[in-house]
C-alpha cells in the first residue's frame, strides 16, 4: 500500500473525528452554560500561562544568556504553553487528545519538510548562541568573511567588515565553520619581523628596538617584551619582535612600532637592508 495514502488516510479519519466532536458540543443541551465553562477553562489557562512566563523572564534574566536565545526560549515555551492549552480546551469539548496530536504532528512534518533550511539555521543559531564562540562587538574571521559581529540572530549572523559592508552569513554556514576571534582576550601579542644589514652590530639593533618598545605607552611590560635574532637570511639578519598589549591597542602599536623602530634605525646608523646579490670583480 502507498505510504502516501496511508498518510492521507489518516488525517482524513482524524479530521473527521475533531469535526464530529464540535458538532457534538454544539447541538448538546445547555450550549451556553458549557460556553461559558469554555471560557473560564480557557482565562484560567491564559492566567496560568501568564505567571508561567513572568517566572521564565525573571529566570533568564539572572542566567544573563544572549538576547537572540532569550527570545528563542521564550517563544518556544509560549508555543508550548499554548498547545498545552488548546489540548486541555479541546478536551473538555470532546475531541480525543490521541486524534488532534495526530493530526498536529502530521502537519507540523509537512512544514518542517517545507522549511528545512531555515530549520538548519535555527539550529545553527542556538548552537552559535549556547557555544559562545563570540558575542556582539567581537572581531572574527570565518572561512569566508572577516569583521565585526554586529547582531546574532536566530537565523542570520550580520557581520560589519572594515569597508562598511554589512554581511549576513546563515548561521547553518557559521556554526560549522572555523571561526578566529580576536577581541575573545583582554589582551594580544604584536609579532614582527625587522631585516638589517650584517654590518649592524646585534646588541645595538636590540637595544635600539627594545627602547622604542620601552618609549610606547601601550606596550605592556608584562610579558616582557622580546626582541633576538630570528634567522641569518642571504643578505640581512632577521629579528623577532614580540610585544603584548590590550586587544584594542593591537593595531595603533603594531602600525607605531613599524614607524618608530624604522626612524630609530635611522638616527642609530642601521640600514635596513633587502635581498640583493654583491658582486667582486677581481682583476688579474
Amino acid at each position: 500500500m502507498d505510504s502516501s495514502l496511508t498518510v492521507d488516510s489518516a488525517v482524513g479519519a482524524d479530521s473527521e473525528e475533531v469535526v464530529n466532536a464540535f458538532t457534538k458540543f454544539f447541538q448538546a443541551p445547555n450550549l451556553w452554560l458549557r460556553v461559558l465553562y469554555v471560557v473560564l477553562l480557557l482565562a484560567v489557562c491564559l492566567i496560568v500561562m501568564k505567571l508561567l512566563m513572568s517566572v521564565l523572564n525573571r529566570a533568564l534574566d539572572r542566567l544573563n544568556i544572549e538576547k537572540g536565545l532569550h527570545t528563542f526560549i521564550k517563544s518556544v515555551v509560549k508555543i508550548l504553553l499554548w498547545f498545552v492549552t488548546i489540548i486541555i480546551v479541546l478536551g473538555y469539548v470532546g475531541i480525543e487528545v490521541t486524534s488532534l496530536i495526530a493530526l498536529l504532528s502530521v502537519i507540523g512534518l509537512a512544514i518542517s519538510l517545507a522549511i528545512q533550511g531555515t530549520l538548519s539555521n535555527l539550529a545553527g543559531g542556538i548552537q552559535v548562541l549556547v557555544s559562545k564562540p563570540f558575542k556582539a562587538g567581537d572581531y572574527i574571521e570565518t572561512d569566508s568573511v572577516s569583521g565585526t559581529v554586529s547582531e546574532i540572530g536566530l537565523v542570520y549572523t550580520k557581520i560589519k567588515t572594515y569597508d562598511n559592508k554589512m554581511i549576513m552569513i546563515p548561521n547553518g554556514q557559521i556554526s560549522s565553520a572555523k571561526i578566529t576571534n580576536y577581541t575573545a582576550e583582554e589582551r594580544r601579542r604584536v609579532d614582527l619581523k625587522f631585516n638589517t644589514s650584517y654590518d649592524a652590530p646585534v646588541e645595538l639593533v636590540k637595544e635600539t628596538i627594545q627602547s622604542v618598545i620601552r618609549s610606547h605607552p601601550k606596550a605592556l611590560r608584562d610579558p616582557a617584551p622580546f626582541a633576538r635574532v630570528s634567522a641569518y637570511q642571504d643578505s640581512s639578519i632577521e629579528y623577532a619582535v614580540r610585544v603584548w598589549c590590550a586587544t584594542e591597542d593591537y593595531w595603533t602599536l603594531y602600525s607605531d612600532l613599524l614607524e618608530q623602530v624604522k626612524a630609530a634605525f635611522d638616527q642609530n646608523g642601521i640600514e635596513m637592508t633587502y635581498n640583493h646579490l654583491n658582486v667582486h670583480m677581481i682583476r688579474e
